[in-house]
């Protein structure tokens, strides 16, 4: 199983690859720039080299990017909507030149402006801001838990997808929390089958590339999104190993994004997975 969790990269992608090696991680999430102010640091060619040594030596593979949670490509402020496709744009691009396999973005906000506003809005930004780049890197929309103005239900993904033309280079992060929270029981088995069902429906199975896991401090169907820890939220053991042992789901890279003091935590949430398992 691939399964890791957030991690800085402030001190360097080779640092973080030693810090995930460290937790018994073989897989993390890292976010591309400051995620409250969007501010980025210039990524250098010697970094880029350490970090490739170091990712082989640990054998972390893949990585995934996190956008700022300040980008909304849904937004109708003019601003906001600006920055989020400068955003989309560069990240992707900087990614590509580090080997991150994904780059993971909340499809956005319509703010009050109406879902179908919103809606065109994403497609629109992604036109201009996707659709040109050619790198390596997938852009992974992830699932949201529907929270007040929220787009990321998979039938939104689906027709975002479907307005693009479906392009090669975009899937799915699904979040286990977010998707409780969208109303998925996974305490109860089938629940995993009907979310199975409904993958297939809207954006197709291949289009589901990683995972956040993550226990939720609400039951289903609340539209909350508030991460718990491991094992002490409402899914608990049973829930997430309905989830994680699904075939559809079971060899996804998986990224904790639990609510720690410190990144050794991680650490005994990875161990506590893996000695379900």
């Amino acid at each position: 199983m691939r399964l890791g969790s957030h991690l800085s990269v402030s001190k360097g992608f080779h640092k973080a690859a030693e810090a995930a090696a460290s937790i018994g991680a073989n897989t993390f999430q890292f976010f591309t720039r400051n995620p409250r102010g969007g501010s980025a640091r210039t990524i250098s060619p010697q970094e880029v080299e350490k970090w490739q040594e170091a990712r082989k030596k640990y054998d972390i593979y893949p990585i995934m990017g996190h956008l700022p949670y300040t980008v909304n490509m849904a937004s109708p402020a003019e601003r906001a909507y600006n920055f989020a496709k400068m955003v989309v744009a560069d990240d992707l691009e900087r990614m590509d030149a580090v080997g991150a396999e994904y780059l993971v973005i909340h499809p956005g906000s319509h703010a009050g402006s109406g879902r179908e506003a919103g809606l065109e809005r994403i497609v629109a930004c992604l036109e201009e801001s996707f659709l040109p780049y050619d790198g390596e890197t997938s852009l992974l929309l992830e699932t949201m838990a529907g929270q007040g103005s929220e787009i990321g239900t998979l039938a939104d993904i689906a027709e975002i997808m479907e307005k693009l033309s479906w392009p090669d280079g975009m899937g799915v992060c699904l979040d286990s929390c977010h998707l409780t929270g969208a109303g998925y029981d996974f305490l109860q088995k089938e629940e995993v089958d009907r979310l199975v069902t409904d993958v297939k429906k809207t954006v197709g199975l291949s289009r589901v590339r990683a995972m956040h896991l993550n226990d939720s401090k609400f039951p289903p169907g609340t539209h909350k999104d508030r991460h718990e820890r491991i094992g002490a939220g409402y899914l608990g053991k049973e829930g997430l190993l309905n989830l994680i042992t699904h075939p559809a789901f079971k060899d996804l890279p998986m990224a904790l994004e639990t609510p720690v003091e410190d990144f050794q935590q991680y650490g005994e949430e990875i161990t506590l997975i893996r000695s379900w398992l």
